[in-house]
């Protein structure tokens, strides 16, 4: 395992929400899963939950333990892809399991995790050496909802077209 292992607290629907994470996101899979046999702050022995799980080689850990703290925008999950079918395929997925659309790429799933799901290259695009070229690609950018991955290519290409236009 490695030695950086994100956490996700969930007061509950642990399982529910991995599994679907799992299902969604290629390269996934669930690991161990671990009752806690004492009494903790959480509950009775039994009450808390561990789950190990990768999503697509990365390792995370998640416990079910009760309301402590909400998720919030201060930590997303990023899902970089290769092309707009899978940004479209992860984005329903997200939405048809009663996910929210977000501005930028964003969404939040039903347990209020925030994801985001962008293709690969649009990290390259705003940081081209070209200074107008980035700043097209992030305006352009900046106007939509569900990632448009032609519509960062025309303006990374000079061609700028109002998104939903």
């Amino acid at each position: 395992m490695p030695k950086v292992v994100s956490n996700l607290w969930f007061a509950e629907e642990a399982r529910e929400a991995v599994e679907f994470y799992v299902s969604v996101i290629p390269d996934s899979m669930i690991g161990r899963t671990t009752i806690l046999p004492a009494e903790t702050p959480s509950g009775p022995p039994g009450s808390v939950e561990l789950i190990e799980f990768t999503l697509a080689d990365q390792a995370f850990r998640t416990m079910k333990a009760g309301p402590l703290d909400s998720f919030n925008h201060s930590f997303s999950i990023a899902i970089l892809v290769e092309g707009q079918a899978e940004i479209d395929r992860i984005w329903e997925a997200f939405l048809a399991n009663r996910g929210t659309p977000e501005a930028c790429g964003w969404l939040k799933d039903r347990w209020g995790l925030s994801w985001q799901i962008v293709p690969r290259m649009l990290s390259e695009m705003i940081a081209d050496s070209n200074r107008e070229r980035g700043r097209r690609v992030t305006e352009v950018m900046l106007g939509m909802v569900k990632i448009d991955i032609a519509a960062l290519e025309k303006a990374f290409n000079g061609c700028i077209a109002k998104v939903g236009a």
